[in-house]
Formats: structure tokens, sequence, C-alpha cells
């Protein structure tokens, strides 16, 4: 089997896999029937608005609400307000959104329903800082975590037992109200809580846990910080209070859906698909590492499996930030595995954002080929210095192999293929 084109036909993977995991296709069989009572749409993360804009499509009755997206990433709604703010460290427009959204849900009654929208993103969109804590503080906090190499979960425990909003206390705000809350999953696992930090659900992390992350990557916090966690002020509704008794909750659409959408795909243009894993968390710089052995291995030896193939993973790596390069995640994974590679023959290799967006950068992440080493050095570009100061961007841009498609306005972190020819 020849492919004509792999990177465009990696692209192609890329583009299907997003597609499967969009509001659109996956939102609608969800839907609850309307209430008695009056219905309110609520909602955060990168996907909100996208998720909104579907339930206005398929929703028959009455209708209203307000969601918080990433800059960007909005969508036309007639009914559902849609407030933009910042991502991935929260501003004021965040913090102003989540303040209405507590104060919407403020005096429903048994008969009403809220809908809650949630989707990754959601935990710095939605910024509301407990009692006696700054939107300043909680920005330095979550600038140190996220350079920190901090995993998903570890860093919304913390954000939880700092927030006035997050770790079930929406939820709670919201009784004697039903609740159903549909979640475009982020997080390896598909732990609901940790998605956005779980404003509706309930939480059995503690301050104490919270703590302990905050020293294990010494994270230098305020007096009052310290005295919030220490004393338990800041203790999240656990899943054992009664409150909770009549909420629910479904996974609407996951990591593990794109790859089995890229997988079909694949193998329905005759190439063999194999998923390694729809949960890979570590370093990205060390993920790229081993991916690019497997890969050598199926190239070189025929093992775990023959060529020509696709291998296909997914998850949220982290990046402990040294240097002072431009790029993600999916950037470094790649230029790791192109450093490791160093032009070995027909493996191609793709590394993209599912929300479009690679960290803070401008593209969704990048392709990689053989010829990548080779045209890197007649820049003079030396892909071990820039992997060093954290340059993923750097080197792909300079190669013109950066993917930028725009805000997908869905988000379920990491897609990564390698074809081997």
């Amino acid at each position: 089997m020849t492919i004509a084109n792999p990177k465009h036909f990696l692209r192609e993977l890329y583009n299907t896999a997003v597609d499967a995991v969009s509001a659109q296709k996956c939102l609608p069989s969800f839907l609850p029937a309307p209430p008695k009572g009056r219905t309110l749409v609520i909602g955060a993360g990168k996907g909100a608005a996208a998720m909104a804009s579907v339930v206005e499509q398929h929703w028959q009755g009455e209708i209203s609400g307000l969601v918080v997206t990433r800059y960007g990433h909005g969508a036309d709604c007639k009914r559902i307000e849609v407030v933009e703010a910042a991502h991935p460290v929260p501003d004021a427009a965040g913090q102003q959104a989540a303040a209405r959204i507590l104060q919407m849900v403020q005096g429903l009654t048994a008969d009403d329903l809220v809908l809650c929208l949630i989707s990754g993103g959601g935990s710095a969109l939605l910024a509301l800082p407990a009692e006696g804590i700054t939107l300043e503080q909680k920005q330095a906090i979550n600038k140190a975590l996220l350079k920190s190499g901090a995993a998903i979960g570890e860093m919304n425990c913390v954000r939880k037992h700092l927030s006035a909003i997050k770790g079930g206390r929406l939820g709670l705000a919201c009784a004697p109200a039903r609740v159903v809350t549909l979640l475009i999953s982020d997080v390896p696992g598909d732990e609901p809580g940790i998605i956005a930090s779980g404003p509706t659900l309930p939480d059995d992390t503690t301050c104490e846990q919270a703590l302990a992350i905050l020293r294990k990557y010494d994270i230098a916090v305020p007096a009052n910080i310290e005295q919030h966690l220490s004393s338990g002020k800041g203790e999240t509704p656990k899943s054992s209070d009664p409150r909770f008794q009549h909420h629910e909750h479904h996974i609407i659409a996951t990591a593990q859906h794109a790859l089995d959408a890229a997988a079909e795909k694949a193998r329905a243009s005759g190439i063999a698909a194999y998923i390694l894993s729809d949960g890979i968390e570590g370093e990205a710089r060390d993920v790229g590492i081993v991916h690019a052995a497997l890969a050598k291995q199926i190239a070189g030896k025929g093992q775990p499996f023959s060529k020509p193939c696709v291998v296909l993973s997914g998850g949220e790596t982290t990046v402990t930030v040294r240097g002072s390069g431009r790029g993600g995640r999916n950037a470094e994974f790649l230029l790791s595995l192109a450093v490791t590679l160093d032009g070995y023959p027909g493996i191609y290799a793709l590394a993209c954002d599912t929300d479009g967006i690679d960290g803070s950068e401008d593209n969704a992440g990048a392709v990689y080929a053989p010829d990548s080493a080779g045209r890197a050095a007649a820049q003079g570009l030396r892909p071990k210095n820039l992997l060093e100061n954290n340059d993923g961007y750097g080197f792909f841009n300079a190669l013109d192999d950066l993917i930028v498609s725009g805000p997908t306005r869905t988000n379920v972190n990491d897609f990564r293929a390698m074809l081997i020819l």
C-alpha cells in the first residue's frame, strides 16, 4: 500500500478525529426532556459555545442562560449568551462571567432544569476566587502550575480548593433544581470531576492534597492561601452530600472516540491502525522518545506491528518549561521525536491538540517527515538546542510544517499519529 502524500494523509486523520468529537455529532442524543418549569443553560470551556449552539438548534421550548468560552471560540447563539475570556491564565472577563452564572442559578425551583455544558478549558474560564483570595493570586498560582509539569488532575485539585464555584459548588448553588451536566472530556481517564474542575460535580479531593501538590512542585503561596487550605476553609462538597442525589452527568465525547474515528478512517484507506492508549501522560519530550523507539522497531524489525501501519495515541502530556522558546506540548513531543529519529526513513508523524490551539500559540500542532532533519540542517537549525529551549514552534515554523486549523470548538486533548511505511 502506498500513500501519495503522507503528510496530507495524517492531516485527514486529525480532521476526522476532531469531527468525531464535535458537539454537532455528539450532543443531541444526550439532551434531556424539557422540564415543567424553566430551562437555564450554563457552561464553560473551549467547546461551551458550540455546545450551546447545538442545544439551541435542538431544544423544544423556552431556553436562556450564559456560557463562557475562550477568546476566538465563540458561536452565534440567539438565546444563550456567550462570553469570551482568557485561557490558560484566567482574566477579569472570566471572573465576571463566573459571578454572573452563580447569580443566575439563585432562586430556582424543583420544577426547573439547569443544563450545564462543560468542556476542557473551563477551569481557567470559570474563574471565581474563594473569599479572601484575589484574581491576581490565582493567576500567579495558575502560571506556576502550568510551568511546573504538574498533571491536569493535580492542577485542578488546587484550582477547586481556591475557588468559589468549582469542585461542586456551582452544582449545590442550583438547588433545588434538577442539574444535568454534559461533558466533553479533556482528561486522561475521563474522570468527570476533573474536567474543568467539576463545577457541578462532587469532589473527594482535599485541601490537604492541594497543599501537598503545591509543595511537591515547590510553588510558594501567600500566607492567606496557605491559611485557606491548611484550615480546611477551602474544602469542597463531597460525593456523600445528599444534595447531589438527583443530579446526573453524561460524558458525550472522549479521546477514545476521536482515536476510534481516525483508526476507522485509516483502515478504510487500506492502512492497518493501532491505538496505543487514549490516556498517555508524562513529559512531552519523554513521550516523544518512546514513540520514536516504537516507530523504529516497527519500521526496522516489523515488531510489534507490520508496516505499513498507523499508530495512534491520545492523552495529555506536560512540559516543564526550561527555556524561552515558543510552542505547546504537541510541538515539544514532535520535536523530541524528530531528534530521536534523526531522519530515520519511512516514518511520518503528526501531533496536534484537538482544540486547535497547542498551548498558547496559533497552531494546533505540527507534522514531521523523514526529510525534516535534512531540511532543518540546510537552514542551520539544531533540533537538540531548540528542544532544550522549548522551541518546537520555532523548529516547525521554519520548516513550514505547523498545522494551523483555528479553534475547533471541541477538546479531547492531544492527538498523535505515526505513519510507518
